[in-house]
Parts: structure tokens; C-alpha cells; sequence
């Protein structure tokens, strides 16, 4: 029998995400929204495609939740997009009251799931998702890491001229302006980086990387990205579907793991049926360890605003 995914929030994201999904053809889908004939919409445009893509994946749209019943993963993407001028913190308000009335209805209707948060500002609504779910620590968690370091590695092979295929990296830390990539870690080939970039590009490239979901909304104007966002999200959900004990970097929950304690921040994890299996730590050098400590700080902050507003 295949197992559920359910997908809440049918916007950009969201049914692209349910795209990626249903071409990789390893579940059946329910696309959540709160207008139905928009889910159903979707829903039924992507079945049509199932001869051409050739899948057999179910895909039901719904705005009842209790179609969520029995979901291996729930992914929550509703929310309010940010659009230019806006930081994600700006979302909190609006997002976290969302985030807060869907977040019950998953703890009543798929209490034993997986939890994958997207909407932003991500380390703040995933913190918030699991006070409300009352989930274990591992059956929470939030996609940002992953898509921080498709961004970086995205720039590297833009400036090397070489397949992103050659090029590792990796981003921990909070979502946001805050992030903290690690260019010591970054190579193409096991060749470091900083071998074949010069520095004050490498320094461009961290900042490109900081600052690329600003980038996608100044140029789209409507939208914030969307495209890579879903792909980040269909990796870690084939993660815990098939089991794989992937290494990637996702927002998890830090038990005192880099000196760290009780916030939801990007690093490497073990993902695998279980959800979090492991928390990775990565040996740091005293510069690396401040930022990411400057990062904790203000994540913190937005925990802080989180608890006084919505618990």
C-alpha cells in the first residue's frame, strides 16, 4: 500500500511540490487549501498528466483535513509569501496565527507524522509548529538548509563554469540574513573553493546566498521563489519515504547540540523513516562558531516573540 503525503497549502510552492512528488511517483498526494476548488483544481490538472509522465500516484484535493488521516509526512507550506521590502520577520504575526490553527488540526487529524515546515519565517513557525503538535523533536523539522545550499552551491558552479553536480557546500543557521555558510566546507571535486575563488568573491558569493529569496521577489515583484523551494521540500520528503538516512541540512530541533538549546536552527541531520535520526555536528573554527552563535541569537529572538504573542 503506498503511503500518504499531504501537502497544506496549494500555492506555488505547494503544487509544485506536489509535482515533483507525483513525477517521482513514491506516494499518494493530498493537496490541502482552504479553497477547495482551487485544490481540486490543481489536483485534477496534475492526474491528467500521469499518462504523459507516466505515474500512478493518487492525487486528492481537499479542503477537509480530515483527508490528512493516516499521513507518513505533512508538509506545511500555507502561509503569506513575503514580497519586496518585506524580511521574513515581518511575516510573523500574520503567518504565526496561521500556522498556529493549522498546526491543531495536524495534531488531531495525523498525530503519528512527519512534520515539515516551510512557511516563514521558517525557524520561528517550525519552533511554533511543534509547541502547538506537542510532536517529538524528531518528527519536526524545517526545510531551509537545503535550499541555502543549493543557492551557494548554485553560485559556486555559476562562477567556476562547472557542473553544480562537481560542487559541495553547505549552510547552517537560521533563515534568513542570518545564515551562515560555510566556505571551508565548500568544494568542487574535494578541491576547496578557496583554491580556485578569490576571496572577495567568495565573500559576494556568502552574501548572494544570504540575500537570494530577496533577490527572486525584486525581480518577480509578486512572487517570492518557489521552484527550488519545492525541490528542497521533495528531497527530505523521499528521505523519510524510502527510509534513505540522507545527510542534509534541515532546521532541527537543538538540544544542546553546537552549544545550542531549545530553537529550531539549520544543521546537518540524519533523515531517514524515523524523521530526525541524528543531529550531525561539524567541527567549527572559532570564527565559524561566533557567527553561528550570532545566528542562535537571533533566532532566539523571534522564539521569544513566538512565545509571548502565540503561547
Amino acid at each position: 500500500m503506498r503511503k500518504k503525503v499531504s501537502i497544506i497549502g496549494a500555492g506555488r510552492v505547494g503544487a509544485t511540490t506536489a509535482q515533483i512528488l507525483a513525477y517521482k511517483d513514491i506516494c499518494n498526494i493530498v493537496l490541502w487549501n482552504r479553497t477547495e476548488g482551487t485544490a481540486k483544481g490543481i489536483a485534477l490538472d496534475l492526474s491528467e498528466s500521469a499518462p504523459l509522465e507516466g505515474f500512478d500516484t493518487k492525487i486528492t484535493g481537499t479542503s477537509n483535513f480530515s483527508e490528512i488521516k493516516n499521513s507518513e509526512v505533512v508538509v506545511l507550506t500555507a502561509g503569506v509569501p513575503r514580497k519586496e521590502g518585506m524580511s521574513r520577520e515581518d511575516l510573523l504575526k500574520v503567518n504565526a496565527d496561521i500556522v498556529k490553527k493549522i498546526c491543531a488540526q495536524i495534531k488531531k487529524h495525523a498525530p503519528e507524522s512527519k512534520l515539515i515546515v516551510l512557511t516563514n519565517p521558517l525557524d520561528s513557525m517550525v519552533y511554533l509548529s511543534k509547541k502547538i503538535t506537542g510532536f517529538p523533536k524528531e518528527r519536526v523539522m524545517g526545510m531551509a538548509g537545503i535550499l541555502d545550499s543549493s543557492r551557494f552551491r548554485s553560485f559556486i558552479a555559476n562562477e567556476l563554469n562547472v557542473s553544480v553536480e562537481s560542487v559541495s557546500a553547505v549552510v547552517l543557521g537560521g533563515h534568513g540574513d542570518f545564515m551562515v555558510p560555510l566556505p571551508r566546507y565548500a568544494n568542487v571535486d574535494g578541491t576547496p573553493i578557496n583554491e580556485l575563488i578569490k576571496k572577495d568573491k567568495i565573500k559576494s558569493i556568502i552574501e548572494r546566498t544570504r540575500n537570494a529569496g530577496a533577490e527572486i521577489i525584486k525581480l518577480e515583484k509578486e512572487s517570492s521563489a518557489f521552484y527550488a523551494p519545492a525541490s528542497s521540500l521533495a528531497i527530505m520528503v523521499e528521505a523519510i519515504l524510502n527510509d534513505k538516512r540522507e545527510q542534509l541540512p534541515c532546521a532541527a530541533y537543538l538540544n544542546g547540540e553546537y552549544g545550542l538549546k531549545g530553537i529550531f536552527m539549520g544543521v546537518p541531520v540524519i533523515l531517514g523513516a524515523k524523521g530526525i535520526d541524528k543531529i550531525v555536528e561539524m567541527e567549527l573554527e572559532k570564527d565559524e562558531k561566533k557567527l553561528l552563535i550570532e545566528s542562535a541569537s537571533k533566532v532566539k529572538e523571534l522564539a521569544k516573540e513566538v512565545d509571548t504573542l502565540f503561547l
